[in-house]
């Protein structure tokens, strides 16, 4: 058995999971999972740089994240960074200020890296449940990118590309700097163009039509399990391994585009910081859904952060 750390630092989140890992079980025993709303990639889409004030509230999350990393004693971390740092001019300073405070310097990985941890991360489990056809096709849709891949036990075909909750939020649904309450039918119709797009992109070397299985992660999938659960409140244990119906999932996205920022601010799972983001993100799972003709997603609330535990271990 091995005390990890992991880190997760997305275009959104970043997210903290400390576990005691035993590879020859397959056993992964949780001790501390959080995630914190940072907006690091905060206009990298127009300006291609890190903002200051995204900068240090991400750095912020770090000092909190290191002091709980040394009290529970981890032996290993391992920080990988995704999309928004990828892609930004001054990521120079990003890493240097992990490193002053984390003492590892952040993985920039790529999108099939990315995309192998989020596939052992979210089927390490899900291999046991003979009820499950395969092959899966997991579906990590985050801030800045939307990973595909496709496999039984281990990873056939993946593909990485740039369509996320915030990217298509602000390429689309932002004007003169405020989110658009609710969008307009064009501003809509232009996101959906976009995501149709990219999945004929992602089409192109992940055999999306195979799947026989959706498994869906990240915060946008879990946000419309939870509703479409009637949670009064967000329960981990409730959304993992939930099963949700394409009808509900069309149902949620079209309220989560058609409502105020008021209304979906009171809906009781709702982290405050998916407010403005999670109809773009109800709008990419839907998408995905209509493409391959999924009848349900499987919602796995173990993704990349285990898979990168896992390999930590």
């Amino acid at each position: 058995m091995t005390r990890v750390a992991a880190i997760d630092c997305g275009t959104n989140s970043i997210r903290l999971l400390i576990a005691d890992c035993t590879p020859e079980t397959g056993e992964l025993v949780e001790l501390d999972r959080r995630m914190t709303i940072v907006r690091l990639g905060q206009g990298v889409d127009k300006t291609g740089r890190l903002a200051p004030e995204a900068l240090e509230r991400t750095f912020a999350a770090c000092r909190e994240y290191a002091a709980v990393i040394k009290e529970l004693g981890a032996e290993r971390l391992r920080f990988v960074a995704t999309s928004a740092s990828r892609d930004a001019e001054n990521r120079d300073v990003f890493v240097q200020g992990v490193l002053d405070i984390l003492g590892v310097e952040p993985e920039v990985i790529s999108g099939d890296q990315e995309a192998e941890f989020s596939f052992t991360g979210a089927t390490k489990e899900l291999v046991a449940h003979d009820h499950l056809e395969r092959p899966f096709l997991v579906v990590d849709i985050g801030g800045g990118s939307t990973e595909f891949v496709v496999g039984e036990e281990h990873v056939r075909a993946a593909r990485s590309v740039d369509v996320g909750c915030v990217r298509m939020t602000e390429r689309h649904l932002v004007v003169d700097g405020v989110v658009t309450d609710p969008p307009t039918e064009a501003q809509i119709a232009a996101m959906r163009a976009d995501i149709e797009a990219a999945l004929d992109l992602a089409a192109e070397s992940v055999p999306l039509a195979e799947a026989r299985t959706l498994v869906g992660l990240a915060g946008s999938v879990t946000t419309v399990a939870g509703i479409a659960l009637g949670l009064a409140e967000y329960d981990s244990a409730a959304i993992h391994h939930a099963r949700i119906p394409y009808e509900k999932v069309r149902e949620i996205s079209e309220r989560m585009l058609t409502s105020t920022h008021a209304e979906r601010a009171a809906i009781g799972v709702m982290h405050p910081g998916r407010v403005d983001v999670i109809g773009a993100g109800a709008l990419v799972l839907l998408a995905i859904m209509e493409r391959i003709g999924a009848t349900e997603v499987v919602v796995s609330e173990h993704d990349i952060l285990d898979g990168i535990a896992w390999s930590a271990a």
